[in-house]
């Protein structure tokens, strides 16, 4: 193949300015904005960062009860849209209660006014890739009981009945995590909500 001759005024390019400006190789970053446009655009998603980002910005506990399905415009406008969010039973009363403070979130994270409203879909999410460990077996009633006259008798020495409780809670639960693995709430003792 012959080589294209340059003018006098014209920079010689090398290999690698010659096949970047005839379409040879890329990053495969600068071409993901391309590619995954018209993917995401059928599904109402025009913004990915919302999928990819979906925990960061909504935060754990939300993002493990929600996702977002999809973003609906108006024809011909990008500010604005509805959010659509599949939402496990029990959880849209409380993503009601959450909505302006979960909008502030998303538009922050996009950077500008993309979502004015949510609206919830009730359903199973798909689910989840890894569970989480295994609780920790409790302890056995004997070991329980042991644990917690050796906390008494270390918090016996507060005056105050609220805080020698509280002590006793703590004192318990710290213990048995210790032992188990897992944290366990105080038996006998009052719990405060």
């Amino acid at each position: 193949m012959a080589q294209k001759e340059t003018s006098p005024g014209e920079p010689k390019q090398g290999p690698i300015e010659r096949a970047t400006r005839l379409g040879g190789p890329r990053s495969l970053a600068s071409l993901m904005p391309r590619l995954a446009r018209p993917a995401l655009g059928k599904r109402g998603l025009a913004e990915a960062s919302l999928m990819t980002d979906w925990a960061a910005i909504a935060g754990a506990e939300i993002a493990g009860h929600a996702l977002p399905e999809r973003l609906d415009f108006a024809r011909g406008a990008r500010l604005d849209g509805t959010l659509h969010l599949k939402v496990e039973s029990g959880w849209a009363l409380a993503l009601q209660h959450w909505e302006p403070q979960l909008l502030e979130r998303i538009n922050g994270s996009l950077g500008y006014k993309a979502v004015a409203r949510l609206k919830l879909h009730q359903g199973p999410l798909p689910a989840r890739k890894d569970p989480g460990p295994a609780p920790a077996p409790p302890l056995d009633p004997a070991r329980r009981a042991a644990l917690e006259a050796e906390i008494a008798a270390a918090v016996a020495s507060l005056e105050d009945p609220a805080l020698r409780a509280a002590a006793a809670r703590l004192g318990l639960a710290l213990l048995a995590r210790d032992e188990t693995g897992a944290s366990m709430p105080a038996r006998g003792v009052k719990q405060d909500p």
